[in-house]
């Protein structure tokens, strides 16, 4: 599978961006997909997740309800929601897959095997 991740700027600090990730081929509701980030002079780390048929999320403390991942398998696109954000929220971030039928917790391992080419949030102060 193919991702490719849209939607990144720059916004205000307490202000709202939404990601989209669209993935090439027909068997994307096949795919739990999630969201890592990776900010300046640091390591890429988790955000959220959710399971192939949407019904299951899973999120980074540090975005705990401030951000929504959700999916739309019918338009093979993933999106991230991002509300109240912050400064420490800059990072370019990335959308990923594991493998075909794997379940999203495996993402929390970062075991990932798609990478989107990431896209790039800035958060003014």
């Amino acid at each position: 599978v193919q991702l490719q991740a849209s939607g990144g700027g720059l916004v205000q600090a307490g202000g709202s961006l939404r990601l989209s990730c669209a993935a090439s081929g027909r068997t994307f509701s096949s795919y739990a997909m999630g969201w890592f980030r990776q900010a300046p002079g640091k390591e890429r780390e988790f955000v959220a997740a959710i399971s192939w048929s949407g019904g299951s999320t899973y999120y980074a403390d540090s975005v705990k309800g401030r951000f929504t991942i959700s999916r739309d398998n019918a338009k093979n696109t993933v999106y991230l929601q991002m509300n109240s954000l912050k400064a420490e929220d800059t990072a370019v971030y990335y959308c990923a897959a594991p493998q075909a039928d794997q379940a999203m917790g495996v993402m929390l391992r970062y075991e990932v095997d798609y990478w989107g080419q990431g896209t790039l949030v800035t958060v003014s102060s």
